[in-house]
């Protein structure tokens, strides 16, 4: 898998530790090697993950390797990108997207 730099990796083994039991709340792109859209948002996403390191988590997880977390969310498209707040998804976002447009949809969905 691509990463952006400054983003972790998580998979089917460590979601439950990295994602739903994190004491922030995490932004998780689920993303594939094969997506082109999920390419331009690498840049995007080690801006954020710099930018907003304090009170966001910012991960990956390659759709392609890690089919049981991909099914239990129903991710369909690359890139997905879902805001889990207290263990749960409280906002999920479909399709590559400019940096400012996601700030503002994640600062919908931190509060």
């Amino acid at each position: 898998m691509i990463r952006a730099a400054g983003v972790a990796e998580v998979t089917d083994a460590d979601f439950v530790a990295e994602v739903i039991e994190s004491e922030v709340p995490v932004l998780v792109e689920f993303t594939a090697d094969w997506c082109p859209p999920c390419r331009q948002m690498g840049p995007v996403l080690t801006a954020l993950a710099a930018e907003e390191g304090e009170r966001l988590k910012v991960v990956q997880l390659d759709v392609d390797t890690n089919p049981e977390t991909t099914n239990a969310y129903r991710v369909l498209s690359m890139p997905t990108f879902m805001v889990f707040r207290g263990g749960e998804p409280v906002r999920s976002m479909v399709g590559a997207r400019p940096k400012r447009r996601l700030v503002e949809e994640l600062n919908d969905a931190l509060g």
